[in-house]
């Protein structure tokens, strides 16, 4: 794994001298989820607001990984949407190459250097399509090839970068196996020779050994073409194994954000302790878990101050009433961490 210095409280890690490859400043997505206006007027209520994603602000240096964990419901696959420009932010912006990502979606050149991996293979690809044509759709959207002979001979290269067959491009999607369709599923991705790959849960439909096959073969991508990657997952091991850095999502938020071993060594936040407490312990060393109780608070109606105060061991007035900013922790100044009682050494007990 990389590590990466921080420069003092900025959530950026890595540096090229050329910049980051993506920057989220305080961006938030907010859906409004009110009754029709005449039920509300009726019931004398007001409008309601779900803070799916409420104030998130990351860097990702280029070649480099960032994920994104935490449970579902947490904002991460909105924050994955917002990033490639699916969803307009409620808040805040996005960068993409220093560019404002609303001006980069505007220009083609731009816009193919970013995509995106579904979470579900069987919905993601169109049951009607060959697979040489749905692998060759940006190819002729983005203009990438002039003749009929340069886009099979470009088809059958993704195909075989993915470890599948050029032949396989004449066959349909459920000709194949869920972890075969997560492979046709990047080739589409990477056809139009993006730089920057939004990856939300790629692995969550499938089986464990598919998942190994599929982690490794992004990695191999990652190394031969320089990606960066965006990587969205509740799952902790694919999470290490695939990481340079780790960002913890909580009700909207980010919490914690770490270099991916010092993460999972010395997790800082309450929650991040609750999430490590919750893989299994398989070398069976019989220390005591402290689960964490209470249920996730609803993001139409966030708790005031800290959104983990309702569930936190470690809450106290002030956590009560004050939101807590991103601060390098004491002690691990790499990780940035939202939680007063890690800023008050109250943690340490």
């Amino acid at each position: 794994m990389r590590d990466v210095a921080i420069q003092g409280v900025s959530p950026t890690f890595g540096s090229t001298g050329a910049g980051p490859m993506l920057e989220t400043h305080d961006v938030a997505r907010h859906f409004d989820v009110s009754r029709p206006l005449v039920q509300r007027l009726m019931a004398g209520e007001g409008r309601r607001l779900l803070r799916a994603v409420d104030g998130v602000s990351f860097a990702i240096a280029r070649g480099t990984t960032l994920s994104l964990v935490g449970e579902s419901g947490c904002g991460k696959s909105t924050v994955a949407r917002l990033v490639v420009g699916l969803y307009p932010p409620s808040r805040g912006g996005v960068t993409f190459d220093g560019q404002d990502l609303a001006q980069a979606r505007r220009e083609a050149a731009q816009r193919r250097r970013m995509q995106m991996i579904f979470q579900d293979p069987y919905a993601s690809l169109n049951p009607r399509w060959r697979v040489a044509d749905i692998i060759a759709e940006p190819i002729r959207a983005f203009g990438l090839a002039q003749t009929r002979a340069q886009i099979e001979a470009r088809v059958a290269e993704l195909l075989t970068q993915v470890g599948l067959s050029p032949l396989d491009g004449q066959k349909f999607p459920h000709e194949f196996s869920g972890g075969q369709r997560q492979r046709i599923s990047i080739a589409r991705a990477l056809s139009s020779n993006p730089e920057f790959l939004v990856c939300d849960e790629p692995t969550s439909a499938l089986d464990v050994s598919v998942q190994a096959q599929i982690l490794n073969l992004m990695k191999d991508l990652q190394a031969r073409l320089g990606l960066t990657y965006l990587f969205i997952s509740h799952n902790l091991a694919v999470v290490r194994q695939v990481s340079d850095r780790v960002g913890v999502m909580y009700l909207g938020r980010l919490v914690e954000l770490a270099p991916a071993e010092t993460l999972f060594e010395t997790p800082r936040h309450p929650y991040t302790k609750a999430l490590m407490e919750a893989i299994p312990d398989l070398e069976m060393t019989g220390r005591q878990r402290i689960p964490v109780g209470g249920e996730v608070p609803s993001p139409i109606d966030p708790p005031s101050g800290c959104p983990f105060h309702p569930r936190c061991p470690l809450a106290n007035d002030r956590c009560k009433a004050e939101r807590p900013e991103m601060i390098p922790a004491r002690g691990t100044p790499q990780t940035l961490v939202a939680c007063h009682a890690v800023e008050e050494g109250r943690d340490a007990a």
